[in-house]
């Protein structure tokens, strides 16, 4: 495996090694499409800590990001489902 493929992973795997993100992936997942503020509602987490969760998911490419107004909606990219689909597998005994 070369260089920029072990720091693709790496920003991957980083994106996602957070309990609260994997929560927002989830919730995300169930929901479709979720704003800031749904998000916040539903993890009962702050505004900022939200808005930092989001930003790093989105830097790993995990969920993408579509402004509307004053509003951000957030979708699972195509690698934030793999990346679910992945976890059952890893999780198991």
């Amino acid at each position: 495996m070369d260089t920029s493929l072990r720091r693709q992973a790496e920003r991957i795997l980083k994106g996602a090694a957070n309990h609260r993100r994997i929560q927002i992936l989830l919730l995300i997942q169930e929901k479709r499409c979720l704003s800031l503020f749904a998000i916040q509602d539903l993890t009962a987490a702050s505004r900022q800590a939200v808005c930092e969760h989001t930003r790093r998911l989105a830097l790993a490419g995990l969920i993408r990001k579509r402004y509307q107004g004053r509003e951000v909606h957030h979708t699972l990219a195509p690698l934030g489902h793999r990346i679910l689909g992945f976890l059952p597998n890893l999780l198991a005994p």
